[in-house]
């Protein structure tokens, strides 16, 4: 398989231009956290590498290793923020994978005993429940 180039027009790039809002929960040097406008259960997150990269098969090692870090971080920190009892960390590489956006991240899902996860919709979540949501997060922070 070649892995077709990177597409620097797709929506986190926009969004990490600031070309386009979010609702982000976290930020350092290498990544950026942002709301899933289209969650698939409250609290859920988007882990996304600020380099340029497609996906798990082309990322670069270092930008992995920061993502990963990043993704450990927010997992410990939706649980305590919604009392969750665990969590669901998914990435998806390429169109057979399930990607849809051609930007690496990955989705941390806060999950909870006997609770499914929701449906991929496509419809967008209420932005005033998304912004309370990055607050509750925001506010769980270490």
């Amino acid at each position: 398989m070649t892995t077709p180039a990177y597409d620097d027009q797709n929506v986190f790039a926009k969004i990490l231009r600031g070309e386009l809002p979010s609702h982000k929960v976290y930020e350092d040097n290498d990544t950026l956290v942002i709301m899933d406008i289209m969650p698939r259960g409250d609290g859920h997150i988007l882990v996304i590498p600020k380099a340029a990269s497609r996906n798990i098969i082309d990322i670069a090692l270092a930008d992995l290793n920061a993502v990963m870090a990043t993704v450990q971080k927010m997992a410990r920190t939706v649980v305590k923020a919604f009392g969750a009892d665990g969590t669901t960390i998914q990435q998806f590489s390429e169109p057979a994978g399930g990607q849809v956006v051609f930007h690496t991240h990955v989705h941390v899902i806060p999950r909870f005993d006997g609770v499914k996860l929701k449906p991929h919709t496509g419809e967008m979540a209420d932005n005033d429940l998304l912004a309370e949501q990055a607050e509750k997060i925001r506010s769980a922070l270490d």
